[in-house]
C-alpha cells in the first residue's frame, strides 16, 4: 500500500513499494475525544525532528498497519499456506521473496518531495543507488513463488490463501484502507489551503531565482524528462536548486501541518468506522502472534 506519495517519477522508480511507515503496536489512545464518544489512537512515535520530514507523523497512522504488523501477518499468511499447500501435495512451494525497501523511510520521508540534500547531489530525485540495485537484482530474478496460474498447483495455492486469510480474520489486504483514503483526501485538500498556496508561491518564486519554472514543489520530481533510469546533470542540478528553495520557504513543515490539521478533523468525523476497522486489524494481530508462536 503506498499511503499517497504523489509523485509519478518516484512511484516508476519506486515501482511495488509498499509504504514504509512506523511501528504502531503498542501505541495506547491519545487523549483526543472525539466530542465524548471515544478516543482517537495515537500516531506512531518518532524522535521529531523539525528539519527532517522523515520523522513528521500524520494522525490517521494510528489507523494503518505498520510496517512490522505488514511483515508478520505476511510471515504468517506464508507459513499457513505453506502447511496447506503441503497437505495437497505440493511439499516443494515457497513463498515469493519479498522485496528489498527503497525510497521512502516512513509515511512521511517523500509525501512532500525531497529532503536529503546530500542525496539529491547524487541521485537527483531517484533512491539512493545501494537501494536501487539491491530492488532491481531482485525484480531480475523474480519475486515469484514458482507456481502456475492455471495449473493444479495454482489452483490449489489460491485455495490455502482463501483458508489463509479466513485463519487469520478475513482479507488482511484491506486492513487501513478507510485511513488511507481519508489522508488521501486530506492531502488533496492540503494543497487548497492559503498557508500552504502561499508557501507553493514562495517556492515557485525561489525556484524562478534559479531558472527554473515550476508552480508546486511536486511539479519538480513529477519532470518527465527525470523518469528514466539515467540520473541527469540536469536533475541533480534541478533537485539541489528544488532543496535550497525548500529550506528558504518551509514549504514541507508548512504543508504537512495543513495536512495534520485536516486529517485530524477527518478522523473525529470518521472515529467509529476507522475504530472498527483498527480493532478487526487489532484481532487480526493477534491471530497472527498465535500462528507464528504455533498456537493455531
Amino acid at each position: 500500500m503506498r499511503f499517497l506519495n504523489p509523485s509519478p517519477a518516484m512511484s516508476a522508480t519506486i515501482l511495488t513499494l509498499s509504504v514504509v511507515i512506523g511501528a504502531v503496536a503498542g501505541c495506547s489512545p491519545s487523549s483526543v475525544s472525539t466530542g465524548g464518544s471515544q478516543p482517537l489512537r495515537s500516531a506512531p512515535a518518532r524522535a521529531f525532528n523539525e528539519a527532517d520530514p522523515a520523522t513528521w507523523t500524520l494522525p490517521m497512522e494510528g489507523y494503518l498497519p505498520s510496517d512490522d504488523e505488514r511483515s508478520q501477518v505476511a510471515k504468517a499468511k506464508n507459513l499457513l499456506i505453506g502447511d496447506c499447500m503441503k497437505k495437497a501435495g505440493y511439499g516443494q512451494w515457497r513463498p515469493a521473496p519479498e522485496l528489498p525497501k527503497m525510497g521512502p523511510k516512513t509515511l512521511t520521508d517523500w509525501r512532500y518531495g525531497i529532503h536529503d540534500g546530500e542525496l539529491a547531489k547524487r541521485r537527483g530525485y531517484k533512491p539512493d543507488e545501494a537501494e536501487q540495485a539491491a530492488y532491481d537484482a531482485a525484480v531480475n530474478v523474480g519475486a515469484v513463488d514458482g507456481t502456475s496460474a492455471e495449473g493444479p498447483d495454482g489452483k490449489a495455492l489460491q485455495v490455502c490463501i482463501g483458508e489463509a486469510r479466513t485463519k487469520l480474520g478475513g482479507n488482511q489486504a484491506t486492513y487501513g484502507e478507510e485511513a488511507q483514503k481519508l489522508g488521501n483526501e486530506a492531502f488533496s485538500r492540503s494543497k487548497e489551503n492559503s498557508k500552504v498556496v502561499a508557501a507553493f508561491q514562495a517556492w515557485s518564486s525561489c525556484m524562478k531565482e534559479q531558472g527554473y519554472d515550476y508552480k508546486q514543489p511536486l511539479d519538480a520530481s513529477d519532470d518527465q524528462r527525470f523518469g528514466g533510469k539515467e540520473v541527469t546533470s540536469e536533475e541533480i542540478a534541478t533537485a539541489t536548486a528544488d532543496i535550497s528553495c525548500r529550506n528558504r520557504t518551509h514549504v514541507a513543515k508548512i504543508w504537512w501541518e495543513a495536512e495534520v490539521e485536516l486529517q485530524t478533523a477527518s478522523l473525529e468525523k470518521n472515529a467509529e468506522t476507522l475504530e472498527k476497522a483498527r480493532k478487526d486489524l487489532d484481532a487480526s494481530v493477534k491471530a497472527v502472534a498465535e500462528v507464528l508462536s504455533g498456537e493455531k
